[in-house]
């Protein structure tokens, strides 16, 4: 095999047959290092962890109510009008499954990553709704955990920011939790799941 001829470029690059590769220190003062380091930092998966049992418990609550009122919660989902009325009941049947399903998921770390991003699907899903029923004006419940009147936990500019923290909180696990504490660390999971 024959080697191509290297050009040397500016500092820290090489030049192969029109092809540009970047050396590490091509950049040698930059932070480029302290991010990647930042990136597979061991101590995520500590925090991942913390971060999972709590979104965890987030939608295990959230579907309770859902699934034993289904008819309730389909109620709820009307108030938005945003779905037409054939998906209601679809939506009303099929989302807390979902929920409870990522739920237990993250509790026990089993792809935790396809798990986080179901969760940050569904936060920014909730966003939206949330976005069209306040730009609406609707005077109304979030329908989130149990079904309550518009009194009790009306929708807010508070209920958008506490979806953002959870859709931050979704999405740091999806990025930053790598190696996830959970069942997948079991060898026979591991094979089995991988």
């Amino acid at each position: 095999m024959r080697r191509g001829r290297l050009n040397k470029g500016p500092k820290g690059m090489r030049i192969k047959k029109g092809k540009a590769t970047v050396k590490r220190d091509l950049f040698p003062h930059s932070t480029t290092g302290n991010i990647g380091s930042f990136m597979h930092w061991k101590g995520h998966s500590l925090i991942a962890l913390f971060v999972r049992i709590y979104l965890a418990w987030v939608f295990l609550s959230a579907c309770w109510f859902k699934i034993v009122a289904p008819a309730s919660f389909a109620l709820d989902i009307a108030t938005y009008e945003i779905l037409p009325l054939s998906l209601i009941n679809i939506m009303a049947i099929w989302l807390p499954w979902i929920e409870l399903f990522v739920g237990v998921m993250l509790l026990i770390g089993l792809r935790v990553r396809p798990a986080s991003l179901l969760v940050a699907g569904m936060m920014v899903m909730f966003m939206v709704a949330l976005g069209i029923a306040l730009a609406k004006g609707l005077d109304m419940s979030c329908g989130c955990f149990a079904s309550s009147g518009a009194d009790e936990d009306p929708i807010s500019m508070l209920t958008m920011l506490r979806d953002a923290g959870w859709l931050a909180l979704s999405l740091y696990v999806l990025i930053f939790d790598e190696h996830p504490i959970g069942v997948e660390m079991i060898p026979w999971f591991s094979r089995r799941f991988a």
